[in-house]
Protein backbone atom coordinates (compact mmCIF):
# COMPACT_ATOMS: atom_id res chain seq x y z
CA UNK A 1 0.00 0.00 0.00
CA UNK A 2 1.30 3.53 -0.94
CA UNK A 3 -0.28 5.54 1.93
CA UNK A 4 -0.54 9.11 0.90
CA UNK A 5 -0.57 10.54 4.14
CA UNK A 6 -0.22 13.84 3.30
CA UNK A 7 -3.92 13.46 1.56
CA UNK A 8 -5.28 11.33 4.51
CA UNK A 9 -4.13 14.32 6.86
CA UNK A 10 -6.09 16.73 4.81
CA UNK A 11 -8.81 14.79 4.43
CA UNK A 12 -8.83 14.16 8.38
CA UNK A 13 -8.69 18.36 8.64
CA UNK A 14 -11.65 19.00 6.94
CA UNK A 15 -14.05 16.49 8.22
CA UNK A 16 -17.81 17.22 9.41
CA UNK A 17 -16.90 21.01 8.33
CA UNK A 18 -19.98 21.57 6.97
CA UNK A 19 -18.88 21.81 3.59
CA UNK A 20 -18.53 19.16 0.19
CA UNK A 21 -15.43 17.68 0.21
CA UNK A 22 -14.46 17.97 -3.52
CA UNK A 23 -11.01 15.37 -4.56
CA UNK A 24 -9.75 16.38 -7.69
CA UNK A 25 -7.13 15.70 -10.06
CA UNK A 26 -6.19 13.81 -12.98
CA UNK A 27 -7.93 9.75 -13.65
CA UNK A 28 -6.02 7.28 -11.97
CA UNK A 29 -3.73 9.48 -9.41
CA UNK A 30 -5.16 7.75 -6.58
CA UNK A 31 -8.35 9.64 -6.05
CA UNK A 32 -10.80 6.52 -5.50
CA UNK A 33 -7.80 5.00 -3.43
CA UNK A 34 -7.58 7.57 -1.04
CA UNK A 35 -11.12 7.63 -0.11
CA UNK A 36 -12.11 4.39 -0.61
CA UNK A 37 -9.25 2.05 0.95
CA UNK A 38 -7.08 4.70 3.23
CA UNK A 39 -9.39 7.15 4.34
CA UNK A 40 -12.18 4.22 4.71
CA UNK A 41 -9.42 2.45 6.33
CA UNK A 42 -8.93 5.15 8.97
CA UNK A 43 -13.14 5.82 9.92
CA UNK A 44 -13.03 1.76 10.58
CA UNK A 45 -10.11 2.20 12.30
CA UNK A 46 -11.45 4.52 14.64
CA UNK A 47 -14.93 2.79 15.03
CA UNK A 48 -17.21 3.87 12.42
CA UNK A 49 -19.95 1.49 11.65
CA UNK A 50 -19.17 -0.08 8.03
CA UNK A 51 -23.11 0.40 7.77
CA UNK A 52 -23.26 4.12 8.05
CA UNK A 53 -20.17 4.50 4.57
CA UNK A 54 -22.12 5.05 1.34
CA UNK A 55 -19.86 4.43 -1.14
CA UNK A 56 -20.72 5.05 -4.91
CA UNK A 57 -18.38 4.53 -8.19
CA UNK A 58 -20.64 6.19 -10.45
CA UNK A 59 -17.43 5.04 -13.45
CA UNK A 60 -18.38 1.36 -12.47
CA UNK A 61 -21.33 0.00 -13.85
CA UNK A 62 -23.22 -1.25 -11.19
CA UNK A 63 -23.62 2.44 -10.30
CA UNK A 64 -24.15 3.69 -14.37
CA UNK A 65 -27.80 4.19 -12.96
CA UNK A 66 -27.07 6.72 -10.30
CA UNK A 67 -25.23 9.07 -13.07
CA UNK A 68 -29.38 10.33 -12.93
CA UNK A 69 -28.87 12.98 -10.02
CA UNK A 70 -32.41 12.24 -9.33
CA UNK A 71 -31.97 8.23 -8.83
CA UNK A 72 -28.18 9.56 -6.65
CA UNK A 73 -30.19 11.36 -4.19
CA UNK A 74 -32.56 8.91 -3.96
CA UNK A 75 -30.34 5.74 -3.55
CA UNK A 76 -28.26 7.70 -0.41
CA UNK A 77 -31.31 9.00 0.97
CA UNK A 78 -32.33 4.86 1.05
CA UNK A 79 -29.14 4.27 2.63
CA UNK A 80 -29.05 6.53 6.07
CA UNK A 81 -30.94 4.28 8.31
CA UNK A 82 -30.98 6.46 11.58
CA UNK A 83 -29.79 9.95 13.06
CA UNK A 84 -26.50 8.62 13.33
CA UNK A 85 -23.24 9.93 11.16
CA UNK A 86 -23.09 8.95 8.06
CA UNK A 87 -19.83 9.44 5.51
CA UNK A 88 -20.87 9.40 1.96
CA UNK A 89 -18.44 8.85 -0.76
CA UNK A 90 -19.04 9.59 -4.68
CA UNK A 91 -16.53 8.39 -7.22
CA UNK A 92 -15.98 10.79 -10.61
CA UNK A 93 -18.83 12.88 -9.72
CA UNK A 94 -18.46 14.82 -13.32
CA UNK A 95 -20.11 11.38 -14.42
CA UNK A 96 -23.45 12.89 -13.21
CA UNK A 97 -26.26 13.91 -16.15
CA UNK A 98 -27.86 17.05 -15.47
CA UNK A 99 -31.60 16.36 -16.33
CA UNK A 100 -34.57 18.91 -16.60
CA UNK A 101 -36.58 20.30 -13.27
CA UNK A 102 -40.20 18.44 -12.91
CA UNK A 103 -42.67 20.44 -15.53
CA UNK A 104 -40.36 22.80 -17.45
CA UNK A 105 -40.96 22.92 -20.94
CA UNK A 106 -37.27 24.06 -22.45
CA UNK A 107 -39.12 26.21 -25.32
CA UNK A 108 -40.79 28.80 -22.79
CA UNK A 109 -37.79 29.56 -21.15
CA UNK A 110 -35.92 32.92 -21.84
CA UNK A 111 -32.15 32.14 -23.17
CA UNK A 112 -30.74 33.88 -20.02
CA UNK A 113 -32.97 31.43 -17.60
CA UNK A 114 -31.77 28.41 -19.49
CA UNK A 115 -28.71 27.24 -16.32
CA UNK A 116 -31.66 27.12 -13.75
CA UNK A 117 -33.57 24.40 -15.81
CA UNK A 118 -31.67 22.10 -15.18
CA UNK A 119 -31.72 19.65 -12.22
CA UNK A 120 -27.61 18.38 -11.49
CA UNK A 121 -25.47 16.76 -8.90
CA UNK A 122 -25.04 20.78 -7.49
CA UNK A 123 -28.94 20.20 -6.23
CA UNK A 124 -28.07 16.80 -4.89
CA UNK A 125 -25.51 17.83 -3.15
CA UNK A 126 -26.61 20.79 -1.81
CA UNK A 127 -29.70 19.01 -0.51
CA UNK A 128 -27.77 16.31 1.12
CA UNK A 129 -25.29 18.53 2.73
CA UNK A 130 -28.02 20.43 4.55
CA UNK A 131 -28.34 17.16 6.62
CA UNK A 132 -26.50 17.41 9.57
CA UNK A 133 -25.70 13.88 10.00
CA UNK A 134 -24.03 13.63 6.48
CA UNK A 135 -20.58 14.10 5.71
CA UNK A 136 -19.75 14.20 2.04
CA UNK A 137 -16.74 13.62 -0.20
CA UNK A 138 -16.71 13.49 -3.74
CA UNK A 139 -13.76 12.97 -6.52
CA UNK A 140 -13.64 14.53 -10.08
CA UNK A 141 -11.36 14.36 -13.33
CA UNK A 142 -12.05 17.79 -14.71
CA UNK A 143 -10.98 21.07 -13.69
CA UNK A 144 -14.55 22.85 -14.64
CA UNK A 145 -15.57 21.39 -11.21
CA UNK A 146 -13.61 24.17 -10.22
CA UNK A 147 -14.52 26.66 -12.27
CA UNK A 148 -15.58 30.27 -11.05
CA UNK A 149 -19.28 28.92 -11.18
CA UNK A 150 -18.78 25.92 -8.61
CA UNK A 151 -18.82 28.38 -5.37
CA UNK A 152 -22.09 29.55 -6.94
CA UNK A 153 -23.50 26.49 -7.51
CA UNK A 154 -22.65 24.71 -3.84
CA UNK A 155 -23.51 27.89 -2.59
CA UNK A 156 -19.93 28.91 -0.78
CA UNK A 157 -20.44 25.65 0.74
CA UNK A 158 -17.34 23.44 -0.64
CA UNK A 159 -13.55 22.56 0.85
CA UNK A 160 -11.34 22.01 -2.63
CA UNK A 161 -8.42 18.96 -2.10
CA UNK A 162 -6.20 18.49 -5.48
CA UNK A 163 -4.52 15.64 -5.66
CA UNK A 164 -1.40 14.48 -7.87
CA UNK A 165 0.37 11.78 -8.96
CA UNK A 166 2.83 10.59 -6.39
CA UNK A 167 5.80 13.28 -5.58
CA UNK A 168 9.70 12.15 -5.27
CA UNK A 169 9.22 12.46 -1.70
CA UNK A 170 6.21 9.39 -1.66
CA UNK A 171 8.13 7.53 -4.05
CA UNK A 172 11.76 7.47 -2.53
CA UNK A 173 9.60 6.91 0.84
CA UNK A 174 7.76 4.25 -0.79
CA UNK A 175 10.70 2.31 -2.80
CA UNK A 176 13.35 2.59 0.07
CA UNK A 177 15.97 2.71 -2.38
CA UNK A 178 19.27 4.34 -3.32
CA UNK A 179 18.18 7.79 -3.78
CA UNK A 180 19.96 8.42 -6.72
CA UNK A 181 18.86 5.22 -8.37
CA UNK A 182 15.69 6.27 -7.31
CA UNK A 183 15.65 9.98 -8.78
CA UNK A 184 16.73 8.14 -12.42
CA UNK A 185 13.54 5.96 -12.28
CA UNK A 186 10.96 8.56 -11.13
CA UNK A 187 12.38 11.21 -13.82
CA UNK A 188 12.19 8.28 -16.62
CA UNK A 189 8.64 6.88 -15.15
CA UNK A 190 6.96 9.51 -13.09
CA UNK A 191 4.75 9.08 -10.37
CA UNK A 192 1.54 7.44 -11.40
CA UNK A 193 0.61 4.73 -8.67
CA UNK A 194 -0.05 2.41 -10.95
CA UNK A 195 3.05 2.36 -12.52
CA UNK A 196 5.04 2.72 -9.32
CA UNK A 197 3.77 -0.89 -8.61
CA UNK A 198 5.03 -2.40 -11.38
CA UNK A 199 7.89 -4.15 -11.29
CA UNK A 200 9.85 -4.00 -14.31
CA UNK A 201 10.57 -0.97 -16.95
CA UNK A 202 8.78 -3.32 -19.60
CA UNK A 203 5.44 -3.08 -17.57
CA UNK A 204 5.67 0.51 -16.47
CA UNK A 205 5.79 1.13 -20.26
CA UNK A 206 2.75 -0.49 -21.05
CA UNK A 207 1.35 1.51 -18.09
CA UNK A 208 2.16 4.62 -19.19
CA UNK A 209 0.79 4.09 -22.86
CA UNK A 210 -2.35 2.31 -21.96
CA UNK A 211 -3.36 5.43 -19.44
CA UNK A 212 -2.61 8.08 -22.16
CA UNK A 213 -4.15 6.27 -25.01
CA UNK A 214 -7.00 4.50 -23.71
CA UNK A 215 -7.62 6.45 -20.68
CA UNK A 216 -6.50 10.25 -21.15
CA UNK A 217 -7.19 10.64 -25.01
CA UNK A 218 -10.42 8.46 -25.01
CA UNK A 219 -11.61 10.04 -22.23
CA UNK A 220 -11.30 13.92 -23.68
CA UNK A 221 -12.43 12.69 -26.93
CA UNK A 222 -15.83 11.53 -25.60
CA UNK A 223 -16.51 14.20 -23.10
CA UNK A 224 -15.55 17.09 -25.83
CA UNK A 225 -17.36 15.10 -28.92
CA UNK A 226 -14.24 15.75 -30.78
CA UNK A 227 -14.38 14.68 -34.34
CA UNK A 228 -10.87 14.64 -35.34
CA UNK A 229 -8.80 12.90 -32.71
CA UNK A 230 -5.87 12.50 -34.84
CA UNK A 231 -5.64 16.39 -34.47
CA UNK A 232 -5.76 16.22 -30.63
CA UNK A 233 -2.43 13.81 -30.81
CA UNK A 234 -0.71 15.81 -32.75
CA UNK A 235 -1.22 18.92 -30.10
CA UNK A 236 -0.73 16.38 -27.40
CA UNK A 237 2.48 15.31 -29.10
CA UNK A 238 4.22 18.92 -29.34
CA UNK A 239 2.60 20.24 -26.25
CA UNK A 240 4.69 17.27 -24.65
CA UNK A 241 7.68 18.00 -26.71
CA UNK A 242 7.59 21.51 -25.71
CA UNK A 243 7.14 21.28 -21.48
CA UNK A 244 9.48 24.20 -20.32
CA UNK A 245 9.82 26.29 -23.13
CA UNK A 246 8.07 29.32 -23.96
CA UNK A 247 5.46 28.76 -26.52
CA UNK A 248 1.73 29.58 -27.66
CA UNK A 249 -0.80 28.49 -29.79
CA UNK A 250 0.32 29.99 -32.77
CA UNK A 251 3.77 28.54 -32.31
CA UNK A 252 2.49 24.82 -31.59
CA UNK A 253 -0.02 25.36 -34.58
CA UNK A 254 2.92 25.93 -36.50
CA UNK A 255 5.21 23.43 -35.24
CA UNK A 256 2.26 20.87 -36.68
CA UNK A 257 2.23 22.77 -39.56
CA UNK A 258 5.84 22.11 -40.49
CA UNK A 259 5.85 18.30 -39.59
CA UNK A 260 2.75 17.45 -41.05
CA UNK A 261 2.17 20.16 -44.12
CA UNK A 262 -1.19 21.30 -43.01
CA UNK A 263 -2.38 21.83 -39.64
CA UNK A 264 -4.85 23.81 -37.20
CA UNK A 265 -5.40 27.50 -36.53
CA UNK A 266 -3.85 29.15 -33.25
CA UNK A 267 -7.86 28.78 -32.03
CA UNK A 268 -8.18 25.56 -32.38
CA UNK A 269 -4.97 24.64 -30.78
CA UNK A 270 -5.76 27.06 -27.82
CA UNK A 271 -9.11 24.82 -27.34
CA UNK A 272 -7.71 21.89 -27.55
CA UNK A 273 -5.32 22.68 -24.65
CA UNK A 274 -8.27 23.79 -22.84
CA UNK A 275 -9.39 19.80 -23.20
CA UNK A 276 -6.19 18.84 -22.08
CA UNK A 277 -6.13 21.32 -18.80
CA UNK A 278 -9.49 20.58 -18.05
CA UNK A 279 -8.49 16.96 -17.91
CA UNK A 280 -5.06 18.02 -15.58
CA UNK A 281 -3.12 16.32 -18.27
CA UNK A 282 -1.03 19.56 -18.95
CA UNK A 283 -0.53 22.99 -16.73
CA UNK A 284 -0.35 26.46 -17.78
CA UNK A 285 2.04 28.56 -16.10
CA UNK A 286 1.77 32.38 -16.79
CA UNK A 287 4.65 34.78 -17.33
CA UNK A 288 4.52 37.67 -14.76
CA UNK A 289 6.52 40.85 -15.33
CA UNK A 290 8.31 40.92 -12.36
CA UNK A 291 9.50 44.77 -12.54
CA UNK A 292 6.92 45.84 -14.30
CA UNK A 293 4.13 44.08 -11.71
CA UNK A 294 1.97 42.76 -14.01
CA UNK A 295 0.89 39.09 -16.30
CA UNK A 296 1.93 39.36 -20.29
CA UNK A 297 -0.37 37.12 -22.74
CA UNK A 298 2.21 35.27 -24.40
CA UNK A 299 4.37 33.07 -24.64
CA UNK A 300 3.79 30.92 -21.83
CA UNK A 301 5.01 27.55 -20.65
CA UNK A 302 3.33 24.32 -20.38
CA UNK A 303 3.95 21.56 -18.40
CA UNK A 304 2.95 17.82 -18.05
CA UNK A 305 0.69 16.83 -14.69
CA UNK A 306 3.56 13.48 -14.84
CA UNK A 307 6.60 13.35 -16.62
CA UNK A 308 6.32 9.55 -16.67
CA UNK A 309 3.23 10.19 -19.24
CA UNK A 310 4.69 12.60 -21.10
CA UNK A 311 8.05 10.54 -22.03
CA UNK A 312 6.01 7.37 -22.85
CA UNK A 313 4.37 9.70 -25.03
CA UNK A 314 7.14 10.68 -27.06
CA UNK A 315 8.42 7.20 -26.63
CA UNK A 316 11.35 8.23 -24.35
CA UNK A 317 13.15 9.69 -27.06
CA UNK A 318 13.55 13.55 -25.50
CA UNK A 319 14.51 12.78 -21.81
CA UNK A 320 16.22 16.13 -21.92
CA UNK A 321 17.28 16.45 -17.99
CA UNK A 322 17.31 20.17 -18.30
CA UNK A 323 13.04 19.50 -19.25
CA UNK A 324 12.31 17.24 -17.00
CA UNK A 325 13.71 18.83 -13.86
CA UNK A 326 12.17 22.02 -14.33
CA UNK A 327 9.05 20.13 -15.26
CA UNK A 328 9.05 18.15 -11.94
CA UNK A 329 10.07 21.61 -9.82
CA UNK A 330 6.63 22.97 -11.05
CA UNK A 331 5.19 19.76 -10.08
CA UNK A 332 6.36 20.21 -7.19
CA UNK A 333 5.67 23.81 -6.44
CA UNK A 334 1.93 23.31 -7.26
CA UNK A 335 1.69 20.26 -4.98
CA UNK A 336 2.39 21.90 -2.05
CA UNK A 337 -0.29 24.69 -3.10
CA UNK A 338 2.07 28.09 -3.81
CA UNK A 339 1.19 30.28 -6.79
CA UNK A 340 3.52 29.51 -9.52
CA UNK A 341 4.58 31.92 -12.66
CA UNK A 342 7.01 32.18 -14.68
CA UNK A 343 8.79 35.36 -14.28
CA UNK A 344 10.65 38.06 -17.04
CA UNK A 345 13.41 40.78 -16.08
CA UNK A 346 13.52 43.08 -18.43
CA UNK A 347 17.10 44.36 -18.53
CA UNK A 348 18.65 47.08 -20.80
CA UNK A 349 21.81 45.97 -22.41
CA UNK A 350 24.25 46.80 -25.82
CA UNK A 351 23.94 45.27 -29.10
CA UNK A 352 26.06 46.35 -32.40
CA UNK A 353 26.12 49.65 -30.91
CA UNK A 354 22.59 50.21 -29.76
CA UNK A 355 20.77 50.18 -26.04
CA UNK A 356 18.47 47.25 -26.51
CA UNK A 357 15.94 45.73 -23.36
CA UNK A 358 16.06 42.04 -23.20
CA UNK A 359 13.45 39.96 -21.11
CA UNK A 360 15.51 37.81 -19.05
CA UNK A 361 13.46 34.52 -17.55
CA UNK A 362 12.96 33.80 -13.61
CA UNK A 363 11.83 30.29 -13.97
CA UNK A 364 9.70 30.33 -11.05
CA UNK A 365 7.94 32.78 -9.39
CA UNK A 366 6.35 31.73 -6.27
CA UNK A 367 3.74 32.68 -3.99
CA UNK A 368 3.55 30.97 -0.73
CA UNK A 369 0.68 33.35 0.67
CA UNK A 370 3.01 34.80 2.99
CA UNK A 371 5.98 35.46 0.71
CA UNK A 372 6.90 35.42 -2.84
CA UNK A 373 10.27 33.90 -3.83
CA UNK A 374 12.22 33.62 -6.98
CA UNK A 375 13.40 30.05 -8.22
CA UNK A 376 15.80 29.16 -10.91
CA UNK A 377 16.23 25.55 -12.59
CA UNK A 378 19.73 25.16 -14.01
CA UNK A 379 21.11 22.02 -14.49
CA UNK A 380 24.79 23.06 -13.64
CA UNK A 381 26.57 26.21 -12.43
CA UNK A 382 29.72 24.90 -12.57
CA UNK A 383 30.98 27.11 -15.36
CA UNK A 384 31.00 30.51 -14.04
CA UNK A 385 29.83 32.05 -17.12
CA UNK A 386 26.76 30.08 -17.30
CA UNK A 387 26.33 30.54 -13.79
CA UNK A 388 26.53 34.14 -14.12
CA UNK A 389 23.59 34.45 -16.58
CA UNK A 390 21.50 32.40 -14.76
CA UNK A 391 21.70 34.23 -11.64
CA UNK A 392 21.41 37.51 -13.52
CA UNK A 393 17.65 38.03 -13.38
CA UNK A 394 17.41 37.57 -10.04
CA UNK A 395 20.28 40.01 -9.15
CA UNK A 396 18.38 42.40 -11.39
CA UNK A 397 14.85 41.55 -9.92
CA UNK A 398 14.60 45.26 -8.64
CA UNK A 399 13.60 43.95 -5.01
CA UNK A 400 14.91 41.43 -2.06
CA UNK A 401 12.27 38.70 -2.17
CA UNK A 402 13.91 35.61 -1.28
CA UNK A 403 16.37 33.71 -4.57
CA UNK A 404 17.03 30.26 -4.99
CA UNK A 405 18.78 28.13 -7.60
CA UNK A 406 18.13 24.92 -7.86
CA UNK A 407 20.91 22.47 -9.19
CA UNK A 408 20.91 18.45 -10.44
CA UNK A 409 22.66 16.06 -7.44
CA UNK A 410 22.54 16.65 -4.36
CA UNK A 411 24.05 19.89 -2.53
CA UNK A 412 22.63 21.00 0.79
CA UNK A 413 21.67 24.53 0.84
CA UNK A 414 23.92 27.38 0.82
CA UNK A 415 24.28 30.87 -0.01
CA UNK A 416 26.87 33.45 -1.02
CA UNK A 417 27.20 36.98 -1.19
CA UNK A 418 24.68 38.14 -3.16
CA UNK A 419 22.31 36.51 -0.38
CA UNK A 420 21.23 33.88 -3.35
CA UNK A 421 20.86 30.39 -2.30
CA UNK A 422 21.48 27.18 -4.05
CA UNK A 423 20.28 23.61 -3.76
CA UNK A 424 20.69 20.26 -5.11
CA UNK A 425 17.15 19.00 -6.70
CA UNK A 426 16.80 15.71 -4.45
CA UNK A 427 17.25 17.79 -1.14
CA UNK A 428 14.55 20.18 -2.33
CA UNK A 429 12.19 17.63 -3.62
CA UNK A 430 12.44 15.50 0.02
CA UNK A 431 12.04 18.98 1.94
CA UNK A 432 10.83 21.35 -0.37
CA UNK A 433 9.12 23.84 2.10
CA UNK A 434 12.14 23.79 4.00
CA UNK A 435 13.72 25.46 0.97
CA UNK A 436 10.46 27.83 -0.09
CA UNK A 437 8.53 28.61 2.89
CA UNK A 438 11.53 28.28 5.59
Amino acid sequence: MIKRNDYLEKIKDKMWNGSVKIITGIRRCGKSYILNEIFRGYLLDSGVNPNHIISISLDLEEFELLQNPRELSKYVREHVLDDGRYYVFIDEIQLSRKILKDGVDPAKVAKEDEPGIWFTFYDVLNSLNAKSNLDIYVTGSNSKMLSKDVATNFRGRKTEIEMHPLSFAEFHGWKGGDLVQDWDEFKTFGGMPQTVLERNDRDKIAVLNELFGNVYIKDVIERNRIADPALLEAIVDVAASSVGSLTNPKKLSDTIISREGSGPSAPTVRKYLGFLKDAYIFREAKRYDVRGRKYLDYPMKYYAEDVGLRNARLGFREQEDTHLMENIIYNELVRNGWSVDVGVVEIWGEERGKRVVKHNEIDFVVNTGFEKVYIQSAFSISDPEYRAREVLPLRKSGDSFRKVVITSGTSRLWTDNDGISYVGILPFLLKPESVVAR
